[in-house]
């Protein structure tokens, strides 16, 4: 054994027995201990090609998944009362990982140890996600493979994504309007904490859910030959005007890859599912009302929730796209905007729920009260008129007489009423969606000039 892998070797057997420590006194107590066990990738003759070919864009995407990791220590172990000093403060760190990015990928528990500790479940799947980020960027980068044959070559990774872990750590391949509603987080007092509270890292996070589509995008409208001029043009226009000026939400693959998202909607999925995951774990850890046990037992209802469940194939395509010729190397109104897919997708879940909460109804003024806190409540920061806090508390204020169901605000709790009238209301609908077509991948595309989308 080398002095290298000796450390490597001594530093995770110290982590996994640190699992078992209790926790730093006035924080929280101990916690069982976790499975540690790692899966292999995947081998392929694709392996490490966007390393080598793209190496520049694997170093950006790395710099990310820095501050995606200690974003979770910082928001459990700071006071909430600093929060406009701690968004500030990293977010300045976070902008210097992206300008000089790291030669390699950071593994979760470097910069959150804690967390790590706590919850280790999230990190897996977390982890088990950006395995299939790489393996999946690998197959659209390595030349050799025809381009006829890219999408069975990221079938078989989506396959193994899904079979090689414990249940419950992939995410789904069904869209967010289905895993958001079986997650039941609506009228939890943690919802939108993050973005509300910590509006500049927030936003640092919507770069970088623009940043994973827009290059998977890149390869798609390049080719096998032309990926190198259309990366560097997504790096230019990441750095010239999406770091400065930031999208205003979280943009989805639909939205940002539409090609990608109908060559393999599960993998588009999957993303998707990862970066809300991203989000609500964020604000659960940025709320102060539970202890890192209650905290910890809510992230696992929400991972469970918003994993893979057989049968969630039939699902995969039902997604509409809004932009389905968007060129990745271009930063349209429409991509800048608050507004977008996942507003529509809240807002209508806030009206399926309306009815159960006030069986009596709204006058005109308290529904549009509550639709005003919906729109506030989704954009970053806190706005004139807002109400502080989470949904649950706008709507309190702004429409009191509010019936709770039951599960609807405790700690690792399900409102599964709710939950069950939502999907319900959902699967209606889908039922009339058609399915997002397939793309043809027989012809393989040539690069041509950046244009801005058609709106």
């Amino acid at each position: 054994m080398t002095d290298s892998s000796r450390r490597v070797f001594l530093a995770r057997a110290a982590g996994a027995l640190a699992a078992a420590a209790p926790l730093s006194s006035g924080v929280g107590r101990a916690v069982a201990l976790e499975q540690r066990n790692e899966v292999g990738f995947l081998k392929g003759p694709y392996n490490l090609a966007f390393f080598y070919r793209h190496n520049q864009a694997y170093r950006i995407g790395a710099g990310m998944h820095f501050f995606h990791s200690k974003q979770h220590d910082l928001l459990q172990l700071t006071r909430f009362e600093d929060h406009a000093a701690v968004d500030a403060r990293f977010d300045n760190e976070a902008q210097g990982w992206l300008r000089d990015p790291p030669a390699t990928e950071p593994e979760m528990p470097y910069y959150s140890s804690y967390v790590d500790r706590a919850m280790h479940t999230l990190f897996r799947t977390i982890d088990w996600t950006h395995m299939h980020h790489e393996q999946t960027y690998d197959v659209m980068a390595f030349r050799e493979i025809p381009w006829a044959e890219k999408k069975a070559w990221t079938d078989r990774a989506v396959k193994y994504y899904l079979a090689m872990q414990t249940p419950g750590v992939p995410r789904s391949v069904a869209p967010l309007e289905l895993t958001m509603r079986r997650a039941g987080i609506m009228m939890k007092p943690y919802l939108n904490y993050f973005r509300n509270f910590y509006p500049l890292d927030q936003s640092l996070f919507y770069v970088a859910h623009w940043w994973h589509p827009a290059v998977y995008e890149a390869q798609m409208i390049a080719g096998n030959r032309d990926q190198e001029i259309a990366i560097r043009a997504v790096q230019d226009t990441m750095y010239r005007d999406i770091l400065p000026d930031r999208p205003g939400r979280m943009v989805l693959s639909r939205e940002i890859m539409p090609r990608y998202a109908r060559m393999s909607p599960e993998s588009a999925n999957i993303f998707d599912n990862l970066h809300m995951l991203h989000g609500i774990a964020y604000s659960i850890l940025a709320y102060k009302g539970w202890t890192v046990e209650e905290k910890r037992a809510e992230m696992y209802r929400v991972i469970e929730a918003m994993g893979y469940q057989p049968g969630d194939e039939a699902y995969a395509r039902k997604f509409r796209e809004p932009y389905p010729s968007y060129d990745p190397r271009t930063y349209p109104a429409w991509v800048r905007s608050p507004q977008g897919a996942m507003g529509m997708i809240m807002m209508d879940m806030l009206m399926e729920m309306l009815p159960m909460m006030y069986p009596g109804g709204l006058s005109k003024a308290e529904k549009a009260a509550v639709v005003r806190q919906m729109m506030m409540d989704g954009r970053l920061g806190i706005e004139p008129g807002e109400v502080p806090g989470s949904l649950h508390d706008a709507l309190m204020q702004v429409a009191p007489g509010m019936r709770l169901m039951p599960g609807a605000t405790g700690p690792g709790e399900t409102p599964a009423m709710m939950v069950e009238h939502m999907l319900s209301a959902w699967k209606a609908k889908a039922a009339r969606i058609p399915d997002v077509a397939p793309i043809d991948m027989t012809v393989e595309p040539s690069l041509g000039p950046a244009r801005v989308a058609a709106h």
